[in-house]
């Protein structure tokens, strides 16, 4: 209980408080300059994520992804890496969930789980390659994790394009089987029809089991290890090779899994696209404002996730442009990431705190 209540005392609280705040004072200024009305805008955001049941249900089904791919980056970090291939691991988690929801017949008890499966070891497949390189190699996972992306978009392309494509419209898949579907009727019915679906579950499972592999197993303390110190890890015994491929392997599943969701429980189907799935970057700053722990990216995750989702009430509720609504987004985000301002900000106040 002391624990739990640490975590919503003094600092941990109140700076990234201010820190939004501060963000929001921020980006008024400059919608006034851009002749808009920042609460009108700000109303409009605020009644986009939590209007009514539909944006609510739409506002979780957005946050889902963000949490897996948040998850992903803040392990590799934990363990000395940067993982820049969330979104390659994603979209390879998207193809391997397509093709088992696709072409794999079975009963619903056996085909969500494979599916799951297949695209959770797809994405963790993909990252242990950048994992190899870096261990075998010393090639830097950056360099490494942003060719994969690449690689992986062009040749999901191509499967689906070749092999799992609906004859009347080549540009996107057929869809998934029903017995793949995770998606939950009852709970959209309740929600006004938003994509609900057993995603957020598994995200929040997935959080727990970061916290409890990292913090509560051996394999854990030797990949924290690691990430401290390769060199110091290595004169103790751990096999440093292994545990910086296990690293990236684990990280790829996480975003695999994040695909899956966005396959057997969004859309049902896979596009032939031009472009990498955008909740693999997004979750760069996901993990940095989470602090890399797992409550901190579930909490950054629906910061990031509703100020998304509701960027569309921005625009058309008080015709801010999108490129201002990023701006005004970017800055709640710099100033929660720059907690060393923040406490400059406050020193003074808190000199005048100690003294009385």
């Amino acid at each position: 209980m002391d624990k739990v209540l640490r975590i919503f005392s003094k600092d941990s609280f109140y700076i990234p408080l201010i820190a939004i705040i501060l963000g929001l004072l921020l980006g008024a200024l400059i919608m006034l300059a851009g002749g808009y009305q920042p609460m009108v805008a700000y109303t409009s955001l605020f009644n986009k994520v939590f209007g009514d049941l539909y944006n609510i249900g739409e506002t979780v089904r957005e946050v889902t992804p963000l949490i897996l791919t948040g998850l992903s980056v803040a392990f590799a970090f934990r363990t000395g890496l940067f993982n820049i291939g969330a979104s390659g691991q994603m979209m390879m988690g998207m193809t391997g969930a397509t093709l088992i929801g696709i072409t794999v017949n079975l009963p619903w008890f056996l085909h969500v789980p494979l599916a799951i499966l297949a695209g959770g070891l797809l994405g963790g497949l993909w990252g242990a390659i950048a994992g190899y390189l870096k261990a075998k190699r010393g090639i830097n996972e950056v360099i490494t994790t942003i060719m994969l992306n690449w690689i992986s978009l062009y040749l999901s392309n191509y499967i689906i394009a070749n092999y799992l494509f609906d004859p009347k419209n080549k540009q996107r898949s057929l869809y998934i089987q029903d017995t793949a579907s995770i998606s939950m009727p009852w709970l959209s019915n309740l929600f006004n029809h938003a994509r609900m679906n057993w995603g957020i579950i598994l995200a929040l499972l997935a959080a727990i089991l970061f916290y409890i592999l990292l913090w509560k197993t051996k394999m854990g303390y030797e990949l924290r290890a690691v990430g401290f110190n390769p060199h110091a890890s290595e004169y103790a015994g751990i096999n440093v090779s292994r545990n910086v491929m296990a690293s990236m392997f684990i990280a790829g599943i996480f975003s695999g899994v994040a695909g899956v969701i966005q396959i057997l429980g969004v859309y049902h189907y896979q596009t032939v696209t031009a472009a990498l799935p955008s909740q693999g970057f997004d979750a760069i700053a996901v993990a940095l404002l989470g602090g890399n722990t797992p409550v901190g990216v579930i909490l950054a995750a629906f910061l990031f996730g509703a100020l998304n989702y509701g960027s569309a009430g921005m625009k058309f509720g008080a015709e801010v442009p999108p490129e201002i609504i990023r701006v005004v987004i970017a800055s709640i985000i710099f100033f929660i990431a720059a907690h060393g301002f923040i406490r400059i900000f406050l020193k003074p106040f808190r000199k005048g705190e100690k003294a009385g």
